[in-house]
């Protein structure tokens, strides 16, 4: 059994069997052969190891051609271990006994090498691990030819384990099989955590080299309560997580019925829950969920699954349909926010040493209006459709409003002249997402129609913190007193001048931050649609007094720890240990 300890994404739970994706998306897709198979499967494992060696010791001829012996000599090793007849012979020996397939055989043979291989406390030997990861890929590669991972047609539930996965292939995860999600890299609000966390899937990432030390059709429990992964776990861990994976699906189907009823505190208050979503077809499963409307439509993300750049046409239909999905209900459109972690497959952004603090979202539309306006028409000419408002990513000053203001203007323009209804008086808010905006939150406040707050970000900068950098991902919390401070100032300050003030960050839908938001006067929550039954739960079981002194207390802490736990114990009064 191996335990391992990540990000968790979101706090649900799993236990499947994994498959695990390599870079090339291969996998091993049989684990078991029929007896009258067991000869085939050895005949093709030595097909693929010939290939291998010949393919090897023609490269290695041509290393020693061009650059001397010294480089073509790093390919002996490669050829050395495929040739080491004590290998050969465990592998065979694997498919006789369990009976499985040649891929199959390779990957739990070259696991346990990779393993003895990174214990080694000589640090030449240690290094041979990528050499042996390379080995194992080549044989792969001429075992299962060009047979590549269909997500969509798993015939049984897995748990998904990756060095990493783009949002292009987390946004098709719903249609799948996939129960969990387990990466080597990435932090608590990359991209592709966001679309994981919105899919309710049960994932923790951030393990480092966890694909190393695991193969496809182990059992593999992914916990996001505890932040842990376990590989091959024993009896005793695997009915423990039955039994608490049975008590969530409880929980979970008492949530159920407060689809219809308010979110309102015991002492009366009423707060509105929304949904943020990626793409139309989510409209209708933010209803199912309860929701009171869209308070943030990421719109990038119709640039980033599509293989080229929509169109006007195909943006303005996805807008209407949304809107008309949310029957009556406001849907905040947020513009394009692509660059640092998010790009298009077609027209990727030119690499920047600092993409977080680059070209990216407002600044890159302000620079491509073409390509902004494109997107600012097909709103205005959706918004004949229902109730929307229109919202600017990363700004950080009041010119930079200004100018997105103009070019709205200009899309207006444009309408009018081609004889295109619209909506004039669609209502225009921004994003509150660095500092920068937050300190200015007192001017941005004359101009706006509404503010919301993207904590995603505004934490980062803040703290100073790459959200999408494992590495340092213990450093990046809302629990800093930092930004506690932040939120409170914004609250108060949208609060004042009688700005609607919401927030879309993925704090809205954590339940130990519910009693503070509450506290601190937040009174619109956006969030991914799987979370709002349970922070609906939570605020009909809290009173207003209560989360008042809950934000007065957290306010007082000194670190982010103490004000974690805090938050923690305060929420756990009001909902079950297992989902806290």
């Amino acid at each position: 059994m191996e335990i391992r300890k990540g990000i968790a994404v979101s706090p649900g739970m799993a236990m499947a069997e994994a498959i695990v994706l390599d870079a090339e998306d291969y996998r091993i897709p049989t684990r078991y052969v029929e007896e009258n198979f067991v000869e085939r499967e050895k005949e093709l494992l030595e097909r693929a190891v010939e290939h291998s060696i010949a393919e090897l010791k023609l490269q290695r001829d041509k290393l020693a051609s061009n650059y001397g012996g010294e480089t073509s000599g790093i390919l002996d090793f490669h050829v050395g271990i495929l040739q080491d007849h004590k290998l050969r012979r465990e592998l065979h020996d694997l498919i006789l006994r369990k009976k499985c397939s040649a891929a199959y055989a390779v990957s739990r043979s070259f696991l346990a090498l990779k393993r003895r291989f990174s214990n080694l406390k000589n640090t030449l030997f240690a290094q041979r691990v990528k050499d042996i990861q390379d080995i194992e890929k080549r044989l792969l590669q001429h075992l299962l030819g060009e047979e590549r991972e269909d997500l969509e047609h798993l015939t049984k539930d897995v748990v998904l384990v990756a060095h990493d996965l783009p949002p292009s292939l987390c946004a098709g995860l719903d249609k799948t099989r996939v129960v969990g999600v387990v990466t080597d890299v990435g932090g608590l609000t990359s991209h592709t955590a966001i679309l994981l966390r919105s899919l309710g899937m049960p994932a923790v990432i951030g393990l480092s080299d966890f694909t190393s030390h695991v193969s496809g059709g182990e059992l593999v429990v992914v916990d996001g309560r505890r932040s842990l992964v376990i590989a091959n776990p024993d009896l005793e861990t695997i009915r423990r997580y039955e039994s608490e994976i049975q008590r969530i699906h409880q929980f979970t189907d008492e949530l159920v019925e407060l689809k219809e009823l308010p979110a309102e505190t015991l002492d009366g208050l009423q707060v509105q829950l929304m949904g943020n979503i990626e793409f139309p077809y989510e409209s209708e499963i933010c209803l199912r969920q309860g929701a009171s409307g869209i308070g943030l439509f990421r719109t990038e993300y119709l640039y980033i699954r599509a293989q080229t750049e929509p169109n006007e046409e195909e943006q303005y239909e996805a807008y209407t349909t949304t809107i008309k999905g949310m029957q009556g209900r406001t849907v905040t459109i947020r513009t394009m926010d692509l660059g640092a972690d998010k790009y298009t497959q077609a027209k990727a952004f030119e690499p920047e040493r600092n993409p977080f603090l680059g070209l990216r979202s407002i600044r890159y539309c302000l620079r491509n209006l073409d390509f902004f306006k494109r997107q600012l028409r097909a709103i205005l000419r959706a918004s004949v459709h229902g109730e929307i408002r229109i919202m600017f990513p990363l700004i950080i000053n009041l010119m930079e409003f200004r100018q997105a203001k103009m070019a709205l203007f200009d899309a207006m323009e444009d309408l009018e002249e081609m004889g295109l209804p619209f909506r004039k008086d669609i209502p225009i808010g921004i994003m509150v997402e660095t500092p920068a905006a937050a300190i200015m939150c007192k001017e941005f406040v004359r101009e706006v129609d509404f503010v919301s707050i993207g904590t995603n970000d505004l934490i980062q900068y803040t703290l100073a913190v790459d959200r999408s950098n494992e590495r340092v991902a213990p450093l990046y919390t809302a629990a800093h007193p930092a930004v506690l401070r932040l939120l409170r100032d914004i609250i108060i300050t949208a609060e004042k001048a009688g700005v609607d003030c919401s927030l879309c960050g993925e704090i809205a839908g954590e339940p130990v931050y519910t009693l503070l938001l509450l506290g601190l006067g937040l009174r619109q929550f956006s969030m991914a649609s799987g979370d709002i039954p349970e922070i609906k739960k939570l605020i009909r079981s809290s009173r207003l007094t209560h989360a008042r002194k809950v934000a007065r207390e957290a306010l007082k802490l000194e670190t982010d720890r103490q004000v974690h736990n805090y938050l923690r114990d305060e929420t756990r009064k009001l909902l079950p240990p297992e989902v806290i």
